[in-house]
């Protein structure tokens, strides 16, 4: 994809700074595509910093969970994305405890979508630039300094840029949260695997055969095929190395033959890399104007598959907020829920992926807890509940007392006109109205409304925040007042 070229109107005053931004962000990968995309659609300012000249290269399948595939529907973006992916069961998600899907998830879109990495980050970028973001490849954050106005960023070649926010979407090595001073606590990494893509020099039976064998005992270890000789390989590493240093073949050949025997053959690798299990969470997401978003603000293993999926939502969370800000309609704490919303998932998502590695080794004690849990997963409730916790569609926003629904997020529902995600393409509100006898009035600007007696709702009417989560459920009109006035700001004249 090929950068835009970036131009701005200057400020107002007589300021030095070259150019003026709503909001910079930190990174272009699905996190900083998504959030830029969210804020276009708000008519903010967007310009995006990539350090990196070229997309990502390498082909490593990445998996998009039910609650991020209805977040790309209420955007219309998943048609778009299907066209490229592949749909597997929303199943053997927890510790890949190999159990079926619960019936009638709560979804219209039960399913994951294998998806290329390269392919998303793509397709994201494409949204984002087709709204008007601006994105700058070879373009490295070196600094900031923010002050009552906005930020002033300080690129790695001295250019200086000014906006009103900053957002890192930076990566795990965030330079805007160090920069920030915001802590990182958790746990380092304790155990490297090793992943990638490559052809293998022996038959198929031989390796499901010994994959069969050792998969009982070494979680972390797996050759699946892809197709045409090319598998994908995961196996454990002796030890903890730099991360930031990809592996070679070699070390795939003798990771394999100490775990199973042989290296199966193995050449001619598409792409290889490793991970750990260090776990860390940003102690804040937000200090005055810059904020952090996606691996920036949080990391943790890979299993269950839940990191690209937890920036998106991060994402679309975030933008319709600072939107707000920047639009002048906020109520005065609207852009803090980020962080009181968003914290709490992230610190969920990374005990459940804790738990998850924990069930990985291969001791006796961890084994015997493995095994009694497959048990109990039998129960519908139990793998129910596992699975809505790593498809992220059983968080529940804590916006008070209520029924159940109040603070989840909906599913999409067939109303008159359709569905219901297609009204929620622009990002905005929208009031769902099954009595008819509500109105607006001055939030029209910024939530829409539909009359519909036929929507398949068993509650009156509900008010749907523009990320989907159901903000209010009633059919009284003061008491709506009061709620678009907690969310979207004082009505218009």
């Amino acid at each position: 994809m090929h950068s835009q070229q970036v131009t701005a109107e200057p400020p107002s005053n007589d300021s030095v700074e070259p150019l003026i931004f709503d909001v910079i962000i930190a990174g272009c990968g699905p996190t900083g595509a998504m959030l830029a995309a969210e804020l276009r659609l708000h008519d903010v300012r967007v310009l995006v910093l990539e350090k990196e000249t070229e997309p990502t290269s390498f082909v490593r399948i990445v998996g998009l969970h039910i609650r991020s595939l209805e977040l790309m529907a209420m955007r219309g973006l998943l048609d778009r994305l299907l066209q490229h992916g592949r749909q597997r069961p929303a199943a053997g998600f927890f510790a890949a405890i190999p159990k079926p899907a619960p019936k009638g998830l709560d979804s219209a879109y039960a399913y994951l979508l294998g998806i290329k990495q390269p392919t998303i980050e793509r397709l994201l970028e494409e949204h984002a630039t087709e709204l008007g973001a601006q994105v700058r490849r070879g373009c490295a954050v070196a600094g900031f300094e923010q002050d009552d106005e906005g930020v002033t960023v300080e690129l790695a070649d001295g250019e200086q840029l000014r906006s009103r926010y900053l957002v890192g979407c930076d990566g795990a090595r965030s330079t805007v949260r160090k920069r920030l001073g915001v802590g990182f606590p958790g746990e380092p990494s304790r155990n490297d695997t090793l992943m990638g893509e490559m052809k293998v020099g022996v038959p198929q039976e031989e390796i499901a055969a010994k994959v069969t064998e050792i998969s009982g005992t070494h979680q972390r270890f797996w050759l699946r095929p892809f197709g045409e000789g090319v598998y994908s390989v995961v196996v454990p590493a002796a030890g903890v190395s730099d991360r930031a240093e990809p592996p070679t073949l070699e070390d795939f050949q003798q990771e394999l033959r100490t775990i199973a025997g042989t290296d199966f053959g193995v050449h001619s690798p598409r792409w290889m890399s490793r991970f750990g299990d260090a776990t860390r969470l940003a102690e804040r997401y937000r200090v005055g104007r810059v904020l952090l978003a996606g691996d920036a603000a949080h990391i943790h293993p890979p299993t269950g598959g839940q990191g690209l999926n937890l920036g998106v939502q991060d994402a679309v969370n975030l933008g319709w907020k600072l939107a707000a800000q920047i639009r002048g309609w906020a109520p005065e704490t609207l852009l803090d829920t980020y962080h009181a919303e968003r914290h709490p998932v992230a610190e969920d998502v990374l005990d459940n992926t804790r738990a998850q590695m924990e069930l990985h080794s291969p001791e006796p004690g961890p084994q015997a807890v493995r095994r009694l849990l497959t048990e109990l997963m039998d129960f519908d409730e139990v793998n129910r509940h596992l699975i809505e916790k790593i498809t992220a569609i059983g968080i529940r926003y804590d916006f008070g007392a209520g029924p159940d629904l109040l603070g989840r997020r909906l599913r999409d529902i067939d109303v008159k006109q359709g569905n219901l995600y297609g009204l929620l393409h622009r990002g905005r509100g929208l009031l769902l109205d099954r009595t008819e006898r509500l109105t607006l009035g001055g939030w029209s600007d910024r939530v829409d409304y539909l009359a519909d007696p036929t929507a398949a709702l068993d509650v009156p009417c509900v008010l749907l925040r523009p990320d989907g989560h159901v903000a209010w459920i009633g059919d009284d009109q003061q008491d709506l007042d009061d709620q678009l006035s907690r969310w979207f700001g004082k009505p218009a004249d």
